[in-house]
């Protein structure tokens, strides 16, 4: 038999099937000796084949079928275990919140680096629209300016008011969409807008710290009543890149990639090398210094201190 995963709590998962069951199966246990360094060697969006446990209604999953892509992403702790997000996606949505709480342009690049790495669509959701004043408004109007010009489709967005919420679902048509982002950017919420059948739990914005609460242990897909799916993610706090080559990653920002053949040198690395193409093009304007100095962190492995503001 195969089917698709959507429900993964890291010893049992959720197979969808013949177009409208599902079954849950656990894992053969050669999964677990295969060297596999991810925290979950089967994810949402999976593909997989299974079979019915003899006398009973649960499954074994004994072969993941090969992935078109997925996202991944490093723990931001001491184990730095890394942990695959999701597979096998069209359109990798970040919602993104300017406060309450912040989502900092450092979260942002390595998320879009990684969705770039992987062959993934990415859209920012800037959501929360209704709830900003001037001055947030225009530093949503800055972080805009900066990613469209890169050619990242934005859309500002208010799940709560449902401003925008037609522009997304037509997006998602026919397709399988993930929801990333903090704890406490509304993740939870759009989709309910999506989709209101769902009626997922949310939850509101600690004001003390400025940080969500998890709503979402565990990432899950659903199936959308006008065609495709939606993986919901838990909220994260950081985004750590996994196995990114320091002379590969200009390659995962466009900007630079567009750049970097007119740099003097072939091998450039864009820190201390003269004529530089894309130093020029961030001192010219050309290029973001945030983007910049996300690649600098990024090249330098600096996955703890990536939480500065560019409009301070």
């Amino acid at each position: 038999m195969k089917g698709i995963v959507t429900k993964s709590t890291g010893s049992w998962y959720t197979v969808f099937y013949n177009e409208k069951e599902v079954v849950e199966c656990r894992l053969k246990g050669k999964f677990r000796i295969k060297g596999i360094k991810s925290t979950n060697p089967v994810a949402v969006g999976d593909f997989v084949s299974f079979e019915f446990e003899e006398g009973k209604e649960t499954g074994v999953i004994n072969e993941i079928l090969d992935r078109k892509n997925y996202i991944i992403r490093k723990s931001v702790n001491l184990s730095k275990q890394t942990h695959i997000i999701a597979a096998n996606i069209d359109i990798a949505f970040l919602v993104v919140t300017i406060d309450n709480p912040p989502t900092f342009p450092g979260f942002i690049d390595r998320f879009l680096a990684t969705a770039e790495a992987y062959s993934i669509k990415a859209v920012l959701l800037f959501n929360k629209l209704d709830s900003y004043n001037d001055e947030q408004l225009e530093k949503l109007a800055i972080l805009d300016d900066i990613y469209t010009e890169i050619g990242y489709q934005c859309l500002a967005i208010s799940a709560t008011k449902n401003i925008g919420i037609d522009e997304v679902q037509e997006l998602m048509k026919g397709k399988t969409t993930m929801f990333s982002g903090h704890s406490g950017v509304g993740k939870s919420t759009l989709i309910n807008a999506i989709e209101p059948n769902l009626n997922l739990k949310t939850a509101q914005v600690s004001k003390q710290h400025k940080q969500g609460m998890h709503t979402t242990t565990f990432a899950e897909m659903f199936k959308l009543s006008f065609g495709g799916f939606i993986i919901d993610t838990p909220g994260i706090k950081g985004f750590g890149v996994v196995d990114f080559e320091p002379e590969e990653i200009t390659d995962y920002f466009p900007e630079f990639f567009r750049l970097k053949s007119n740099c003097k040198f072939g091998n450039c690395k864009h820190i201390n090398e003269p004529k530089c193409a894309i130093k020029e093009a961030v001192e010219n304007g050309e290029i973001a210094y945030s983007r910049y100095n996300s690649y600098l962190q990024i090249i330098e492995g600096d996955e703890e201190h990536y939480r500065t503001d560019i409009y301070s």
